[in-house]
């Protein structure tokens, strides 16, 4: 058996919140889980694919970041998700952990 160096093992309550949309060309259901964990950033699944990231208002304006996450398959569909997503992720503040 390889050793290994446990890092963190946390166990909390959290608040996810489903949610369904449209645009004029796209349907979207995603989950965002809301966590103390990771610097504050909400952690968004697309319930269609299964991908995954942290996500937080500085992040969701690199729209190649969102095509390449989500799997979209214009920047248009990058912008319409950013506009979303700025109504609808909390701001977060946090110090870094590390100097």
């Amino acid at each position: 058996m390889t050793n290994f160096q446990r890092l963190y093992d946390e166990s909390e309550k959290t608040k996810v919140r489903f949610i369904g949309f449209t645009t004029d060309d796209v349907r979207y259901d995603f989950g965002i889980i809301y966590t103390n964990m990771f610097f504050g950033k909400p952690l968004v699944v697309c319930m269609q694919t299964g991908c995954s990231t942290l996500l937080d208002t500085d992040d969701i304006h690199d729209y190649d970041h969102l095509k390449k996450i989500f799997r979209l398959k214009s920047e248009k569909e990058a912008i319409d998700l950013a506009a979303f997503f700025e109504e609808s992720l909390p701001v977060s503040y946090f110090e870094t952990q590390y100097d």
